[in-house]
């Protein structure tokens, strides 16, 4: 069967951490080109918003909220 007991020097152990990471890169990429090429995603078409009003400006909507005094704050005091 396979030679367990005796360890693996460490540059032959390093060669096969590679290859199974060079392995596994080498599957996702071709899983990648194969097969992600047949799903074919459907492009939603944009819908024309020439329907729809803009926002109004600031001179249509009565302008900017009065100024806030120094001591408020949005910070509720417990």
């Amino acid at each position: 069967m396979f030679a367990a007991a005796t360890p693996l020097p460490q540059w032959e152990n390093f060669l096969v951490f590679f290859a199974v990471i060079l392995l596994s890169a080498v599957v996702v990429f071709l899983w990648a080109v194969f097969f992600r090429k047949k799903l074919k995603r459907k492009h939603r078409s944009r819908r024309h918003r020439e329907h729809r009003k803009p926002n109004p400006t600031l001179a249509e909507s009565g302008g900017l909220p009065p100024a806030r005094e120094p001591n408020d704050s949005d910070v509720p005091t417990p």
